[in-house]
């Protein structure tokens, strides 16, 4: 089995799998249908082309850091200024890290990669206004996607990895079979991408926590005692 890993990081992402109407929210973590649309941008697939060979691959998410939620509260007005529109609330994840394993057969993901790299369409983390920073590409991997976030270094900023502890617990989410004990199932799977004719489908997902090493992390001891600035007592 492979995997191919992606590093997904922005000043701000939005994964949204129930957003409706003038509130927009945002998951926690990048959803699959969020994942395999930015796929099907880079192939240069249209919203109404068949997902076929993309529905087949296998998902998992590592949250390398979480960042915090923001808000973001917007107008907006006709051009002639005559009409006000809804005022809307749109919800983004800001200072996030995430690490996502990908697998499926070796062709398509070496397709797959090479399309990230030279994209069709422009790729962005769940809104067309948070493309992604930094090297996205992170290679293909042996193992399934399950073993290759387990293994994977840890990808936060260094000033994220400088200031923790020698070992820290991340958060894996991934695929799963339904009969998998304390799964849960949510509703992200894309069957169309159509405008006129939208659909998502349920699948299993599994969350449990893994430990990696840090070994970025600092221990700076400061023997500095401000007190010795008054002298000695006299």
């Amino acid at each position: 089995m492979t995997a191919l890993v992606l590093r997904l990081a922005a000043p701000l992402q939005s994964w949204g799998t129930d957003s409706r109407f003038v509130r927009r929210g945002t998951d926690r973590a990048p959803s699959r249908s969020g994942v395999i649309g930015m796929l099907a941008a880079a192939k240069g697939l249209r919203r109404t082309d068949p997902l076929e060979d993309l529905l087949q691959l296998r998902i998992g998410v590592r949250t390398e850091q979480p960042g915090r939620i923001e808000r973001d509260f917007q107008t907006a007005r006709s051009r002639d200024g005559s009409v006000s529109m809804p005022l809307s609330y749109r919800f983004y994840l800001a200072d996030a890290v995430f690490a996502v394993a990908i697998e499926g057969p070796e062709q398509l993901l070496l397709g797959l990669r090479e399309a990230l790299r030279r994209p069709v369409f422009p790729v962005y983390l769940g809104r067309r206004s948070c493309p992604p920073a930094g090297v996205l590409d992170h290679g293909l991997h042996d193992g399934d996607i399950a073993r290759v976030l387990e293994s994977l270094p840890w990808l936060a900023s260094p000033a994220v990895q400088r200031a923790a502890a020698a070992t820290v617990q991340l958060t894996i989410s991934r695929d799963c079979a339904p009969d998998t004990p304390g799964s849960e199932v949510v509703r992200d799977d894309p069957i169309s991408f159509d405008p006129a004719h939208r659909q998502w489908g349920w699948r299993s997902v599994t969350r449990y926590p893994v430990t990696v090493p840090n070994p970025s992390a600092q221990r700076v001891i400061d023997s500095h005692d401000p007190m010795d600035l008054l002298g000695e007592p006299v």
